[in-house]
Parts: structure tokens; sequence; C-alpha cells
């Protein structure tokens, strides 16, 4: 699979979907995403919240990793199937669901091929994680074809000014993204959610909503991220130790801009939008 992106009216770029695809998912499954994923689980509570889940609802949870919305909504009583293109994720999410007692169908599939038939689910979920499809358009479609006429769409997207936004600006000097490839971050943005989700959409709301990444000191948040967190951990895979030591430098210089600690931890502040997309009847 192949698509085009336009810069500045100058000729088309023919981006490699597929190979693009097969990297990142190679990048996901290094690590061990669960031990920074897990701590990012008040945000499916929230916007489980949000969205105002009631018991019996058939929820899909799209990129879901190790299953923090997934567990949130199984514990509302929902009828919840799991997604994600990496199977390891997967078998994560599933051992914190039977750990909980929580009956979950756990199901690979690619966010932008997802193996439902149209209106299959009254609710869609995903938290930082289909907003990393390098299809934007395609994710959007199948989130909104699986979703009934009249059902929601709930997702939790980093905007660009935030603080992981802003990190992937400085991994973004250090190891490029593909050329015309759209920043994930976008999907953190109004205007892009309008662009994917307008046509489709009765209604799109959105809440500027901050978590709080809560670590020893930026040395521990580099570390544990460094080792656990795929992007991360695939950046400094690539770079040599000189290239290495300016990329920390770096990161150190944006910790320690944003901590808003003074006792040596680090609490960071990160933006996100959550969002609630009605569908159109």
């Amino acid at each position: 699979m192949s698509g085009t992106a336009q810069i500045s009216g100058i000729t088309p770029i023919v981006l490699d979907l597929i190979g693009i695809k097969q990297r990142q998912r190679g990048a996901w499954s290094t690590g061990n995403y669960a031990v920074v994923g897990t701590t990012l689980q008040i945000v499916g509570e929230s916007l489980c919240e949000v969205l105002d889940l009631r018991s019996g609802a058939r929820v899909l949870d799209v990129a879901a990793g190790n299953g923090n919305a997934t567990l949130a909504a199984a514990r509302r009583f929902c009828d919840v199937t799991s997604t994600d293109y990496v199977p390891a994720l997967l078998e994560q999410g599933r051992q914190r669901a039977e750990a909980e007692g929580l009956p979950v169908q756990f199901e690979e599939a690619d966010a932008e091929n997802l193996p439902f038939a149209d209106g299959s689910f009254d609710v869609a979920l995903s938290t930082f994680g289909v907003m990393f499809t390098p299809n934007q358009e395609r994710a959007a479609a199948e989130l909104a074809r699986v979703v009934k006429p009249g059902g929601r769409i709930g997702l939790a997207n980093w905007t660009p000014a935030g603080f992981i936004g802003q990190l992937f600006k400085v991994i973004g000097k250090y190891v490029p993204p593909a050329p015309g490839l759209q920043p994930p971050a976008l999907w953190g943005t109004r205007d892009r959610l309008n662009d994917l989700f307008g046509a489709v959409a009765s209604s799109i709301s959105s809440t500027s909503r901050y978590f709080n990444f809560r670590y020893r000191s930026p040395e521990h948040f580099i570390d544990v991220f460094k080792t656990f967190y795929g992007p991360m951990h695939k950046t400094f895979e690539s770079l040599d130790r000189a290239r290495q030591a300016a990329f920390t430098w770096e990161l150190l210089e944006l910790l320690d801009r944003l901590n808003r600690a003074s006792d040596g931890t680090l609490v960071v502040p990160s933006e996100y939008l959550e969002v609630v997309i009605e569908r159109s009847v």
C-alpha cells in the first residue's frame, strides 16, 4: 500500500505505507510498553466517564496497547473487544483482564483495516493509539465505519504543543520521519479532527486535559523510556555514542524546562485532547 502527500504545491511524495507500518510495528514491539502504558490508566478511566458508558454497550478499543481503555470499559460491565497489531501488547492486556476477572475479547487487528462489519459497535475507543497510524484518513474512516449510526468515538490524543508532542519533535531531529508523513500529534488538534471526522459526525467535542508524568528524576524518566518505550528505544539504538549523548542532553533540557517539581523528582504535565465524536444517524 502506498499513499501520496503534497508539500507546498510541489511534486507529490509517494509514501510506502506498508513499509512505514512495518517499521512502526517493529518499534512498538521492542522494549516493554506496558511499563510505561500502565502509568496512563487514569486517561482511559476519564475517557470512559466522559463517554458515559453504560452496562452492556458494545465497545471496541483500537490500538489498545496493553489495555488501559479496555479495562476501564470492562470495569463498567461493557461488552469489550480489544485490538492491537502487536501480539505481545494484547497478551499483556489479556493477563491484566484475567487478573481482574474481566471478560474481554482480544483480537489482533490493524487500525487501518478492522475485521468487523459496519456498525458492529456502540462505541469505539483509542487512547494514544490510533493517532500513530501512518494513514490517518484510513484509520479515521475505519473507526467511523465500525460504529453504528448514532454511536460514539472516544479518543485521547497528545497535542503538538504538549510535552509528548515536543518529545516527538526532538526524536524527529535524530530519526526523521518519512518525508510527507503527517505527524501523529495532528490528531490532538481540533482542525485535524474536523478534517478526519467532520463528514460523518453530528458533533465533535474536545477538552484539553493534562496527564502528569511522575518519575524519580529526569534521568529516571530517560532511563525508563529508552529501555521500555519502543520509539525512544529504537532511537537510542540507531545512534552512535556521540549522537546518543546529544540526544540525551536535549531530552534533559526539555524535561528540566517543563518540570514543575522542585524537590529533585520529575512531574511534567503533558497536554492531550479528550475527544467525543457523535456518529451521524
